[in-house]
């Protein structure tokens, strides 16, 4: 399969198909800017941040003839790693057994990440190629989250091609059970705490009265 020329690292996304729509609808000087600014290509501090805070992230890739499929994955947070600045790497745990996924990868190495952090209405895209490793146990050891209980099957690395964050516009806030668990208890742990500095001071108060 053959890689297409790219001018920009957006190229990856801004397709000439995409770009002709974007000068027919009014939006192409202003992506034209995006172009010249540059989408970034590298693992930096904000991305790494990010996926260390990820439990979950969609993976999308596509058959030799285009037909797309998107996969949920999630974890631990940080299950999705960083392994140098241009590579990302998981441990990909036993599921249905489709292998939809990995049959794709195996004709078509394009791939794509979607990370969706709800609770802060933000979201990142990841361009890249990626592929399938098997039969590497201590790759696959050095990827699973301590203590999690799930049966790695196989590793996906994922090369970035390019990456964007964008706007929050029409993402709902929505927030993890665990979070708002941990939340809710430490608010009625500090409930408990005042309550009882509340009873001390009545104490204190009728021992003099």
């Amino acid at each position: 399969m053959t890689t297409a020329v790219r001018t920009y690292a957006s190229d990856v996304a801004f397709t000439p198909a995409v770009k002709a729509i974007q000068a027919r609808r009014g939006s192409r000087e202003a992506y034209g800017r995006v172009e010249q600014r540059g989408w970034r290509t590298e693992v930096d501090d904000d991305l790494a941040a990010r996926l260390a805070d990820a439990s979950s992230f969609y993976f999308a890739t596509a058959s030799a003839d285009g037909q797309p499929y998107i996969q949920h994955r999630g974890g631990p947070k940080g299950f999705l790693k960083v392994l140098d600045k241009q590579t990302l790497a998981f441990a990909d745990y036993a599921g249905n057994q489709q292998y939809l996924t990995q049959g794709n990868l195996s004709e078509n190495p394009k791939a794509y990440i979607f990370v969706m952090d709800y609770a802060h209405r933000r979201r990142v895209k990841i361009w890249g190629e990626a592929r399938v490793v098997e039969d590497d146990e201590a790759l696959t050891q050095s990827l699973m989250p301590r203590g999690y209980r799930a049966r790695p099957e196989q590793v996906i690395v994922f090369k970035i091609a390019a990456w964007d964050a964008n706007c929050p516009q029409h993402i709902p806030q929505k927030f993890d059970a665990a979070d708002v668990a941990a939340a809710l208890a430490a608010r009625d742990q500090r409930i408990a705490e005042l309550e009882a500095e509340v009873a001390a001071l009545k104490g204190e108060k009728a021992a003099t009265s």
